[in-house]
């Protein structure tokens, strides 16, 4: 199963109950309403953590107090709280631990019943997924109960369209939302294992649930042509993104040969053909403001093929700019709550990413979109799948191109690539020496506006980033472990 990647935060409390009354935290995992949870909750979960995750050294859980909280001290609390959220989500190794996992997932099945959005815990539910069984993908109605998690779903659904158990792992279910008005698809969130499909898009509604493949290498496409119904989701799936311009077609040549294809039926032959497209395997993103080249540049934002990717329009001109992964030393979250919304979305999230313009030259890039928290998700299991072959293979020595590419001269024409060998790789992070989970340490600052008129705006900062922990650098400095080993020929 993939890694979980959990961006917490606790926005803001609640007072509960009567006589006497409790505080509630609200916990948001990845910038979403989880669950809330009172201090007592999470101290059991420590005591459980400790006793069952052994050798791994554990955050400092704030202290029980003996008499009531003044204001003050239950802020310092919630901040205390947060702050070992992010520490414990940080880590792999406890963050996809059964105890974690259970605990989330039942914290917020719990949550659900306390708010009556569902009425018991054995309830069971219909619940529509669109899968590509055709290109403009088909509801499949799944019986599920409400206490199911995004795997037990996701077998489930696969069980439905009799796909070989064993390619289970190479599908995944997104949250997505379809514009009406332009059936565009904008991408919401990817479903992990600690959350119940069913309940969580209760909190993002309207939304629909959408099968499509996990992975990021395309050479993985070779495990799914031996079945007929795998092949036959990952053509539709394509097909689609073909036509949605998620692929895009470098010359009008291409995309008449595609279109024949299509027509004639012939699979195999038209994903070899869409395969050579710079822009295959990518997940495009909406419309986004970056402030690269300039501050305040609107771009289209796609991740894939090792790298994160921004189309601008200057003019008649459009410029696509890659940013390779190997070559981001870190990247951090950064959400921004609005108290008296905190149930809603983020009032504000931006991606930013330090990266290595020329050799010695960090740069950091920001990304204000709504879908930051996903990028940051991509990111995380694009490099997680580099440094770490899940299946036993070893990673893929070779890199593309340059980074920058501002030689495009209209949306159809092919960018330009020159082609580069890195070493970064070569002996360190075969499968077998290559950590299994690379510990991933947060950011946090406060960035509170100081001002009485305004309702107090906080802001978090996660570094959602591979980083070897050094314990002497106390988090101020991190780095990627693909960063690390680019050699000078590579810039």
């Amino acid at each position: 199963s993939h890694k979980s990647t959990m961006h917490f935060s606790i926005p803001d409390t609640q007072e509960l109950g009567s006589s006497p009354t409790y505080t509630a935290y609200n916990i948001h995992i990845n910038g979403v309403y989880h669950c809330r949870l009172r201090y007592k909750q999470l101290h059991s979960l420590n005591e459980q953590l400790r006793r069952h995750c052994g050798g791994v050294s554990l955050p400092a859980f704030p202290p029980k107090r003996l008499l009531p909280l003044t204001n003050g001290q239950l802020e310092t609390r919630r901040s205390a709280l947060e702050q070992y959220l992010q520490m414990v989500g940080q880590d792999g190794r406890i963050a996809r631990s059964a105890h974690m996992q259970q605990f989330l997932q039942r914290a917020q099945l719990d949550t659900a019943l306390a708010e009556e959005m569902v009425i018991s815990d054995c309830e069971e539910q219909q619940l529509e997924v669109q899968v590509y069984t055709n290109p403009a993908s088909e509801r499949l109605l799944v019986s599920c109960s409400v206490q199911q998690n995004a795997g037990a779903l996701l077998k489930a659904v696969c069980q439905e369209l009799q796909l070989p158990e064993d390619l289970t792992r190479f599908f995944c279910l997104f949250l997505v939302r379809r514009m009406r008005k332009t059936d565009e698809m904008h991408l919401v969130r990817r479903l992990m294992d600690f959350e119940s499909p069913y309940i969580t898009r209760l909190h993002v509604q309207p939304c629909d649930l959408l099968l499509r493949t996990c992975y990021w290498d395309s050479g993985l496409d070779a495990k799914l042509t031996g079945s007929k119904v795998a092949l036959n989701l990952l053509y539709n799936q394509t097909v689609a993104d073909v036509s949605r311009e998620w692929v895009v077609i470098c010359s009008p040549g291409v995309g008449r040969q595609l279109s024949s294809l299509q027509q004639q039926g012939r699979s195999r032959e038209y994903m070899e053909l869409v395969r050579q497209l710079p822009s295959y395997g990518c997940l495009q993103f909406d419309e986004a403001e970056v402030d690269y080249p300039e501050a305040n540049t609107m771009a289209l934002v796609s991740i894939g093929n090792k790298e994160l990717s921004l189309r601008t329009s200057r003019g008649a001109k459009i410029y696509e700019t890659k940013f390779r992964v190997t070559r981001m030393r870190s990247w951090r979250v950064s959400v921004t709550h609005n108290p008296l919304e905190a149930r809603l979305e983020p009032t504000h999230l931006q991606l930013a990413f330090e990266y290595l313009i020329a050799k010695q030259t960090l740069r950091w890039i920001t990304i204000t979109s709504g879908q930051a928290m996903l990028m940051s998700v991509c990111l995380q299991a694009m490099v997680d799948e580099l440094l770490n072959r899940g299946g036993g293979g070893k990673p893929d020595p070779s890199s593309d191109d340059e980074h920058d590419q501002p030689a495009v001269t209209s949306s159809s024409s092919t960018p330009s690539s020159t082609s580069s060998t890195s070493t970064w790789a070569s002996s360190t992070c075969s499968a077998s020496t290559a950590p299994s989970t690379p510990p991933v340490r947060f950011l946090s600052e406060d960035l509170a506006p100081k001002s009485k008129q305004q309702p107090r705006l906080t802001s978090r900062t996660f570094g959602a980033v591979f980083f070897r922990n050094d314990g002497a650098d106390n988090g101020a400095r991190v780095s990627n472990e693909a960063f690390e080993g680019i050699g000078d020929d590579d810039l």
